[in-house]
């Protein structure tokens, strides 16, 4: 977690981060004139934790999309550092390069070794550029595809984390492939014969978020949303204007709440009071005690069954009516 002074606040965080600078103004009266303040100051943490219960309590579907993205937000590589010991990192997807925006490697989960793949946004301006904001290029998708196989053939559960604004839309993307590489993940990720559970830990947005999706089980953070295009994409095309895209939010029914009502995710895991930017090891936490008995649960289920009952979940997706 970035310290005090460090931390950035989204507009609606705004009465917190006031409870924080009349801490540190508290704190500052009590280390230059030696007058107790400890108990104004309890009262003021206590305050902090009741403000954020409320504004957790009052969140509207373009709030999460604005936590989802929070800057302060945890991302793949912080969830592995928290979740998992011995991770070792491979790289490439034998073709054309490595692509900085997907990672993954072998690691161990409470002692069990899994394949955890994900996609990593940057942490600033550099590291965003070299991952590219989290949008992975075609050789990303064959690079996760290639450690599925591995994980497979070494019977390994697979792990993904999904944190994208979507797969990334240049033209040299689109020479290289782009949407052969993700309808093949999506094709191979349905048949393969070990446990595969997806984890949406930000923005799961469009054939980026399915090029990694596709599961045994699909699971959302709680200040998630996963859909097939951005609230300000949505509101562009119907609205001409990013102005209404708060309305395209809702409209999208993008939460977790939402997904699972659809029956489009299995379970929505919670964060922290006001967000795992909060607290990343208790978000990693609540992530690996979900993960660990989900695994074990998966795992006494024989291949072929699973692999049929992965084809069945997702080819009951959907509302139609044949007329």
């Amino acid at each position: 977690m970035p310290a005090l002074e460090n931390r950035q606040f989204l507009e609606f965080e705004k009465p917190i981060k006031d409870l924080y600078d009349q801490i540190e103004k508290l704190n500052a009266t009590q280390d230059n004139s030696k007058m107790d303040m400890s108990d104004a100051i309890a009262v003021l943490e206590d305050k902090i934790v009741e403000t954020k219960k409320q504004l957790t309590d009052n969140l509207t579907p373009w709030n999460r999309v604005q936590l989802s993205r929070h800057p302060d937000r945890p991302y793949t590589l912080k969830y592995i550092e928290k979740m998992c010991t011995n991770f070792v990192e491979l790289h490439g997807d034998r073709n054309v390069k490595d692509d900085k925006a997907m990672v993954g490697g072998f690691a161990q989960l409470d002692g069990k070794t899994v394949m955890i793949i994900g996609q990593q946004k940057g942490i600033n301006t550099k590291t965003r550029q070299m991952r590219n904001f989290g949008m992975a290029n075609p050789e990303g998708y064959r690079k996760a595809l290639r450690l599925m196989k591995l994980a497979e053939k070494f019977n390994k559960p697979i792990i993904t984390l999904i944190d994208t604004p979507g797969a990334y839309p240049g033209l040299e993307a689109e020479e290289r492939g782009q949407g052969e590489a993700i309808a093949r993940n999506i094709y191979e990720m349905i048949k393969l014969k070990v446990p595969v559970i997806c984890v949406v830990i930000g923005e799961g947005a469009s054939g980026g978020a399915l090029g990694i999706g596709v599961g045994d089980k699909v699971v959302m953070m709680e200040n998630t949303w996963y859909t097939v295009i951005s609230p300000e994409s949505c509101s562009s095309i119907l609205w001409r204007s990013w102005d209404k895209k708060e309305v395209a939010a809702e409209q999208l029914r993008l939460t977790g709440t939402d997904m699972l009502k659809f029956g489009l995710v299995d379970d929505v895991i919670p964060e922290p009071l006001g967000g795992a930017h909060w607290d990343y090891n208790q978000a990693a936490q609540n992530l690996k005690n979900y993960l660990i008995p989900m695994i074990t649960e998966l795992e006494k289920i024989p291949a072929e069954q699973r692999v049929n009952t992965r084809i069945e979940k997702f080819g009951k997706m959907g509302f139609w009516e044949e007329k």
